[in-house]
């Protein structure tokens, strides 16, 4: 077998190569450096089945013919943490938040143990309300205070500093909320808009249209199973209902049920068959926190049912992230004077019903958090 050892081959402008055809082996004792460069560099001249290096997300990517797509890695048992958040399992992670002023703090868990999070990052803003849903590997937050309409996203299991995705929604507004397949992020409401729109996730254009909701407003909270999203209460003279949507389609949401009182600012989670609203405040005058969680089968139509108590009433305003067992709800304030904010995570067994228990608590008390996971019901 004979070798050759090359340090270059160019052709004359030295601004190219040889093309390589036929039954080609390459094989290194240590590593190979594809071609690199930023988002913004991106070319698309390119063949389909080009690979590069993406220099601000530090992922490799390859062009599909259309755009590119970053290679996936998935792997639902990130574990990690501190003390006694450790082990395998799903990762919940919250984002943003108003502790006074908003906040650029990013706190992961292991949602399968129990223990305080830990830092996951920052923000790409220090901003509060986010909308915030996920595949597997990528987290999505956007649609924050005051009208952001940035897209900035994570990689779960690399933890690291939110990047901008030069994507944006179709207009910049605060308290959206969103849910996701395994593919498509959806985000609706928001300011005082009726609209849904959607993102492919794994490639992070600019969203589109997708439908309309029958009421507008913010604070309008989701959740999914792998084909059907629900969107359920919200803000703007609170509402109880719960309406769905097609995922994978687009279309006009439509009535699914109502929930047992009109709620806003709560949080939902999901596994493939079960939604739970938790907490938030109702329409008593004036608007008070409410510990009252509800479920529903998100396959079927009908009303919510009650699922348990959570174990605090300072609830306005947290963030929930679930697995395909177990739903996290952290922080929140109790809706009065002088609203103090918590940094308490509860958690709860979402194929049973009963009353939250402590899990631990956030790096930051703050409300106006929003959270996602790698693991819930719509994967």
């Amino acid at each position: 077998m004979s070798e050759a050892r090359i340090n270059r081959i160019s052709n004359e402008k030295g601004d190219g190569g040889p093309s390589l055809s036929g039954i080609t082996t390459f094989s290194g004792l240590n590593y190979f450096i594809p071609p690199k460069g930023t988002t913004a560099e991106r070319p698309s001249d390119c063949p389909p089945g080009s690979i590069r290096f993406n220099t601000d997300s530090a992922h490799l990517e390859y062009w599909d013919g259309l755009q590119w797509l970053e290679f996936e890695a998935t792997n639902d048992e990130l574990g990690g943490g501190t003390g006694s958040n450790t082990g395998l399992g799903n990762r919940a992670v919250w984002g943003g938040g108003y502790s006074p002023g908003g906040v650029n703090i990013m706190d992961y868990a292991t949602i399968a143990t129990l223990g305080d999070a830990q830092d996951f990052g920052d923000l790409g803003v220090a901003s509060y309300s986010f909308s915030a849903c996920s595949s597997a590997t990528r987290g999505l937050f956007s649609g924050y205070a005051p009208a952001g309409a940035n897209i900035y996203y994570i990689t779960f299991a690399s933890r690291g500093d939110a990047i901008d995705s030069n994507a944006d929604l179709t207009s910049g507004r605060e308290y959206t909320n969103a849910l996701s397949n395994s593919t498509r992020g959806v985000i609706f409401g928001g300011g005082s808009v009726n609209t849904i729109e959607y993102v492919t996730i794994a490639s992070l254009s600019n969203a589109q249209d997708f439908g309309d909701m029958s009421i507008s407003g913010s604070q309008i909270k989701g959740c999914s199973s792998s084909v059907r999203g629900l969107v359920m209460g919200g803000a703007a003279g609170l509402y109880n209902n719960i309406e769905y949507i097609t995922i994978s389609t687009t279309g006009d949401a439509q009535d699914f049920g109502d929930l047992s009182s009109t709620r806003s600012q709560g949080g939902c989670v999901s596994n493939a068959t079960r939604g739970v609203y938790m907490g938030g405040i109702t329409a008593a005058a004036p608007a008070v926190g409410t510990n009252v969680m509800e479920f529903v089968t998100i396959a079927s139509l009908g009303n919510a049912q009650d699922f348990g108590d959570l174990s605090r009433l300072d609830s306005r305003d947290g963030g929930a992230a679930c697995s395909e067992t177990r739903g996290v709800f952290g922080g929140g304030d109790p809706n009065a004077a002088p609203y103090p904010k918590t940094n308490a995570i509860d958690y709860i067994t979402i194929a049973t019903t009963g009353n939250s228990s402590d899990f631990g608590d956030l790096t930051d008390a703050r409300n106006h958090v929003n959270a996602c996971s790698n693991g819930h019901g719509g994967l």
